[in-house]
């Protein structure tokens, strides 16, 4: 399998999550952040380039603005915003609270709204947004630095939560607080004395409903998680997953949830979840062995997804594959060396993006020894043999 780079030193770049469009519409360009640094988080002062790459000319980069709101996992939310040929949408901070900027790349008109965003409806005209004040100190690596979180010695503030802003308007609204979810009768343990936040944000295909994963910790101890959702104006909440392991999801349609979790069905293993049920069904079990980034291409028949680092040769590697739903068989498209200085909060995980029609794909990875780069793959051949 070809893999190039699109990018290249000295400085550093990659996208982030794998849950956001990194193509535009024609697939000409590609999305990315460039930063000189890596190896420790960032401060109030770090500022980052955000820009595209044109895969038409030789892999250009196009440079766009900065940001100073941005962690290394997730990185500032940048984004195509769906429905649009030419708008992107990103996180920053201007003075005392984070914001997101709306450009249009080809002719340079920009907007800033006074929220950040996490998640966008498929239409492009709505976000759903996050305290990332909260999530900065609950889970360095996926919250912003330079603004503390003002609640940082309440276990579940009830000002702290989950809003809703129109990206046409710029108005905003909170439709779920921390406390109001904290609440919520959890069925394994008392978490009333557990301090409490929300991450991993995510629209439904059809944009009716959201997951959210409402996570909690005692003192120092690792967090428990589960996995929500909600209708878009923040009714109807409901806990889909409730065994404290959810880890990475993706909607597969308005009503089916794919996501690594802990069910005592299978133990550690992805789950197809019906939301506003309790029907689960497990999937390529003994073959998707790993917790990994997992998105479905364009015809649903094929899940894209990577692993963590594993041993190898005395080594570690990032294992990088096609699942074919229908077969139930995988196709191995690469494995990339993980060096252990990219661990903890600065890893770079693959978070494997696909194109529009699922022909292109990109990875964030070091494995080249030049830093994190983007890389790209044409799959449209493993897909059609």
């Amino acid at each position: 399998m070809s893999v190039r780079p699109i990018t290249n030193g000295p400085k550093h770049h990659w996208f982030g999550y794998y849950d956001k469009l990194q193509f535009d519409p024609s697939s000409r360009y590609a999305l990315a952040m460039e930063v000189d640094f890596e190896h420790r988080s960032p401060n109030a002062e770090d500022v980052i380039g955000i820009g595209m790459i044109d895969l038409a000319d030789g892999d250009r980069w196009i440079e766009l603005g900065t940001t100073s709101a941005w962690c290394w996992q997730q990185g500032c939310m940048l984004q195509w915003v769906p429905g649009s040929e030419s708008e992107i949408i990103w996180n920053d901070r201007e003075g005392d609270r984070f914001v997101c900027h709306i450009l249009d790349v080809h002719t340079g008109e920009k907007r800033t709204i006074g929220f950040p965003v996490y998640t966008l409806s498929p239409d492009g005209r709505t976000a759903i947004g996050a305290d990332f004040r909260r999530i900065n100190h609950m889970r360095p690596g996926y919250g912003y630095a330079g603004i503390p979180d003002p609640n940082f010695d309440q276990l579940a503030p009830d000002s702290s939560g989950i809003y809703t802003v129109d990206l046409r308007t710029g108005q905003a609204s909170h439709i779920v607080t921390i406390a109001q979810v904290a609440a919520i009768p959890y069925p394994h343990m008392d978490i009333s004395g557990a301090k409490h936040y929300f991450n991993h944000l995510l629209f439904n295909t059809d944009g009716s409903r959201f997951i959210f994963l409402h996570r909690w910790r005692f003192g120092d101890s690792g967090f428990h998680t589960r996995m929500m959702t909600a209708a878009t104006d923040g009714s109807g909440i409901y806990p889909v997953d409730q065994y404290g392991h959810t880890s990475h999801f993706i909607w597969r349609d308005p009503e089916t949830i794919l996501a690594w979790a802990r069910h005592p069905s299978h133990g550690d293993a992805f789950y197809l979840y019906r939301d506003g049920t309790q029907e689960v069904e497990v999937i390529g079990k003994g073959v998707m062995k790993l917790n990994g980034h997992c998105t479905y291409l364009a015809d649903r028949n094929w899940i894209l997804n990577d692993t963590y680092p594993v041993a190898k040769d005395g080594g570690r590697v990032q294992e990088l594959y096609l699942y074919n739903v229908e077969s139930g068989q995988r196709r191995e498209l690469g494995e990339f060396a993980a060096f252990p200085e990219y661990a903890g909060e600065w890893r770079c995980d693959l978070h494997p993006r696909s194109n529009t029609d699922g022909s292109l794909i990109t990875i964030d990875s070091a494995h080249g020894g030049n830093g994190r780069q983007v890389y790209l793959m044409d799959i449209a051949a493993e897909r059609a043999s």
